[in-house]
């Protein structure tokens, strides 16, 4: 069987890996995995004490992904953890941890603020409420499958 997306589901997923892409270089630029810096930007985000599976439901990641690269950023002094409940165990910074998230991730989210405020706040909303919309839509549609 044969498809061809429409130009605008072509330019659309074309974003979304350029977008994906541009994550992975900051990330390679900063020394860090992919997945070391999701880490690192959701315990900015969340605040320390955030759980892994806060983590895995922020950017829909695999609790083995998370779990292993907690592991490794563990052993390397970036990341302690601390028993919350039987079964989970927050997450705290390291003073190397905090140097590095402070040096490393502090600027990328600078960098994004920015460029949001740089646009403006109807643009910033559009933006939101139609990624927003496409969101809750194709969730719908993957519900009906």
């Amino acid at each position: 069987m044969h498809f061809t997306p429409s130009s605008t589901l072509a330019e659309y997923n074309r974003l979304a890996r350029e977008t994906d892409m541009l994550y992975h270089t900051i990330a390679l630029n900063a020394g860090l995995s992919d997945s070391a810096f999701l880490i690192f930007y959701t315990i900015l985000e969340l605040g320390e004490g955030c759980l892994q599976k806060d983590i895995c439901d922020m950017h829909s990641v695999s609790k083995q992904t998370v779990h292993s690269s907690i592991r490794k950023l563990e052993q390397d002094g970036y990341l302690t953890l601390s028993q919350d409940t039987r079964r989970e165990k927050k997450i705290f910074l390291t003073p190397e941890g905090r140097r590095l998230v402070n040096e490393k991730i502090v600027p990328v989210m600078e960098m994004e603020n920015e460029i949001l405020n740089e646009m403006s706040k109807e643009d910033c909303q559009e933006l939101l409420r139609l990624s927003q919309e496409y969101m809750e839509r194709l969730r719908d549609k993957i519900a009906k499958l």
